[in-house]
């Protein structure tokens, strides 16, 4: 086969592509939020977030989330497109609302330790990390958010529900994720709950309808069995 030919079979084959252009428009964006929101914002935290205390050791689980979620857009990029469409659809649809409310609402917490009371590996990691993350556009946790995200697609795939071991070590490791988004202090309680709340409400509205369809078709299909 030509070049030509087999760079044209690729880009047919994966032109579901298009939708990472979405990055272009989430990053300025972000970047831009994160530029100029630095010191008039709503402080978003609570009571219960001074009573979590600081462990540094969740820096290794928050830092696997980069892993985590690119590993799964790969996975349904790769072998499911639909799924592919429908996590794209559902994780990019929050990030966009979360983008809108970081605008209109700019938000942060000041739940940073000052000074830590252990110096090691993990406790350098989470200085890097606070360095080069600020404590501004918080609500919700993106964090939070996209590894649920990511859960929901894994859950809703046929193919990997039948990997009890692949689905179990996902949720798994989400959760320790989003348990270090408050041990780590980058993150109120308020965030975890906000990001879970947009979960829950996109939910209805990208992997709900197709579940209800699920039994009208094969209502439909048995009926036509009996019929023949």
């Amino acid at each position: 086969m030509k070049f030509k030919e087999r760079v044209s079979a690729l880009v047919k084959k994966y032109r579901h592509a298009w939708v990472f252009l979405y990055l272009l428009i989430y990053m300025p964006w972000f970047l831009a939020l994160e530029k100029h929101v630095t010191t008039h914002y709503h402080v978003i935290q609570i009571r219960l977030d001074e009573h979590i205390p600081f462990i540094e050791y969740f820096i290794i689980p928050y830092l696997l989330w980069f892993v985590f979620i690119v590993v799964v857009f790969l996975y349904f990029f790769l072998t499911d497109v639909p799924g592919f469409y429908k996590m794209a659809g559902f994780m990019f649809t929050g990030m966009t609302i979360f983008l809108i409310i970081s605008t209109i609402f700019p938000n942060g917490q000041d739940l940073r330790p000052v000074v830590f009371e252990r110096d090691n590996i993990f406790v350098d990691m989470v200085r890097i990390l606070y360095r080069a993350d600020t404590c501004t556009n918080v609500f919700p946790s993106l964090h939070v958010f996209n590894s649920l995200s990511a859960c929901i697609a894994i859950g809703e795939s046929r193919a990997l529900k039948k990997h009890r071991g692949v689905c179990c070590g996902a949720y798994v490791l989400a959760g320790l994720i989003i348990l270090a988004t408050v041990f780590l202090k980058q993150h109120s309680v308020v965030d975890v709950f906000g990001a879970a709340l947009m979960a829950c409400i996109l939910y209805q509205f990208v992997y709900a309808p197709s579940k209800k369809r699920a039994p009208r078709f094969a209502k439909q299909k048995s009926a036509l069995l009996q019929n023949k």
